[in-house]
């Protein structure tokens, strides 16, 4: 059985366009049209995958994100941010630690499909390397660095290659050309201290 999605957006014709092209795809779906109804909803709910919107008001989607990962009840449902907002090197590196993709809309739907797979994909691998590491005595606090780093190191490459695909460092007319070419230097040194510490921790566990 496909997962169960639930789409957060306060255009109901948004919401409506994604909820079919998921049930297409063979997925459960739940809709809330906003962030506060969202976060009622999930009093109840506990989705597989969170699709959020950015651009919501009279709460927008960072400080809805904010909220679900602040609940214990709710932090560790992946969320996936599905919005027609452009991402900035600050918003990535402010809310890259609380997010599992960001996806630029309009999106077809094998693009819709593959993101979510990728996500969810990444979770199992995620938890079979933690039942590994468990089995074999590893230290807890050595197994949740790990799986820490395992999500973040996608997520970074992830919203790396978005920001070099949205921003043209050589184009003056994007704004502040240093500053934009500063933060992504930035995330990847950090990229490559994680990925350094990961590669030492998957040899220690033995994955």
């Amino acid at each position: 059985m496909k997962a169960t999605v639930l789409v957060i957006d306060d255009n109901p014709a948004i919401v409506e366009v994604f909820v079919t092209m998921l049930k297409r795809g063979g997925y459960e779906t739940y809709s809330a049209s906003g962030g506060e109804e969202a976060l009622h909803l999930l009093e109840d709910l506990s989705p597989d995958l969170i699709l959020l919107d950015i651009m919501m008001e009279p709460m927008d989607g960072w400080e809805t994100l904010e909220n679900i990962k602040l609940d214990p009840a709710t932090r560790d449902i992946p969320v996936l941010m599905l919005t027609a907002k452009q991402l900035t090197p600050d918003e990535a590196q402010e809310y890259g630690m609380y997010i599992e993709d960001y996806v630029i809309k309009p999106i077809t739907h094998k693009e819709l499909y593959d993101s979510i797979e990728h996500v969810l994909k990444r979770k199992s691998d995620i938890t079979d390397g933690i039942r590994i590491a468990e089995e074999r005595g590893i230290n807890a606090v050595l197994v949740s660095e790990y799986a820490r780093l395992v999500k973040s190191v996608d997520v970074n490459k992830r919203l790396i290659r978005i920001l070099e695909n949205t921003y043209s460092l050589k184009d003056p007319r994007t704004g502040s050309v240093d500053k934009i070419e500063n933060a992504i230097k930035g995330m990847k040194n950090g990229l490559a201290l994680q990925e350094s510490r990961l590669e030492q921790l998957r040899s220690q566990i033995g994955i």
